[in-house]
């Protein structure tokens, strides 16, 4: 009887014992995940000294007083009231929809199977817009549409997908021809509207970060606090995915309900992000598969992930409000900027691969 080999480890790959079981650290991606911390800091207290009009920059001495109490009432108010929700949130939601981003392309194995491309994004804007235009709610009636709205997008994707299984193409093509009807259907709300109510709702498309308080961190704090746990448990059978469906299942994952799950923990995310700050293209796109090279192992890093979408997102924050001063962009053209790059030079490297 022939002795099986030990398996070899690459040396980034250590062993941690925590009881009786044996965690695996990639010490590059944690080096990684580090820097990427490092650098959410440093992003955010620039951002938090940089005033939107001539002669309101800040130094960051004064910018620590104010968050600590210290400074005049007017600074103080224009830290902590105008800077440091929008940074904060830029943060949270940076966070949540890189990890949908990253859920949603390890279940197709695609680069572009994430939410503002399959749908679940416009879906979420379309419950918003409702409960805006048609049903009079405000913002916070936008909030709970959204919410609404977002969740039967990927109800509707789901029994759509569900014979043949959420992988691969089937699922891109399926939420990209939802997201079109969905698009359609918004563009629809907002011509039947009046003029006033249509500016409003459409400001609100594009990311709303001027209009954000300490409040608005709360629902997304609390849901990646209750969401990031249970990813976190399913994240082993998750991987499985990255073979396929058929791999996962004879790994003994139950692929229906495992599928299930995912879903639901990456649509609530995406809702939660655009119930708050309005619909947010691009950043679930982007961070993932920039955590998958920069860490250069196997399939998706949620923690890099989640890492990458933080930065993209509170630099996305600061280039709206400082780059045609005093005018502020909505956070969303910025990103929405980057994703256009970002399709570019992916459309170029497959190119480029199909030719080699």
């Amino acid at each position: 009887m022939t002795a099986t080999a030990p398996q070899i480890w690459p040396r980034r790959i250590k062993f941690v014992s925590i009881g009786t079981h044996k965690i695996k650290v990639d010490l590059w991606a944690v080096a990684v995940t580090a820097l990427l911390a490092i650098a959410i800091i440093a992003v955010s207290l620039w951002s938090l000294t940089l005033g939107s009009v001539e002669g309101a920059d800040l130094p960051l001495d004064r910018v620590a007083g104010a968050i600590l109490g210290n400074e005049t009432a007017s600074i103080n108010r224009i830290v902590v009231e105008g800077r440091l929700p929008r940074v904060l949130v830029a943060i949270v939601a940076g966070m949540a929809l890189a990890l949908s981003g990253a859920v949603f392309q390890t279940l197709t194995r695609n680069p572009l199977g994430s939410p503002d491309i399959i749908g679940f994004t416009n879906g979420a804007n379309t419950g918003a817009l409702l409960a805006m235009l048609t049903f009079g709610l405000g913002y916070s009636g936008a909030t709970i549409g959204a919410v609404i709205g977002g969740l039967g997008t990927g109800l509707v994707i789901y029994l759509l997908t569900r014979n043949q299984g959420m992988q691969g193409n089937r699922l891109v093509v399926i939420g990209i021809g939802i997201s079109a009807m969905l698009v359609a259907f918004n563009s629809f709300l907002l011509v039947n509207s009046s003029v006033e109510n249509a500016a409003v709702a459409a400001a609100w498309g594009q990311g709303i970060f001027d209009q954000l308080t300490m409040a608005d961190i709360i629902p997304v704090a609390v849901a990646l606090v209750v969401l990031v746990p249970a990813l976190t448990l399913l994240a082993p059978s998750m991987r499985m995915f990255e073979l396929g469906t058929d791999s996962a299942e004879s790994k003994g994952v139950d692929t229906e309900k495992t599928q299930l799950l995912l879903l639901g923990i990456a649509v609530c995310l995406v809702a939660v992000v655009t119930a708050v700050a309005g619909p947010i293209a691009f950043i679930a796109l982007i961070a993932p598969q920039v955590a998958a090279r920069i860490t250069r192992g196997p399939g998706i890093p949620l923690i890099t992930s989640a890492a990458v979408g933080a930065t993209l997102l509170v630099l996305s924050d600061a280039i709206a409000r400082t780059l045609l001063a005093p005018t502020q962009l909505p956070v969303g053209v910025v990103t929405t900027a980057l994703g256009g790059v970002y399709l570019v030079g992916l459309l170029i490297a497959q190119s480029r691969k199909a030719a080699s």
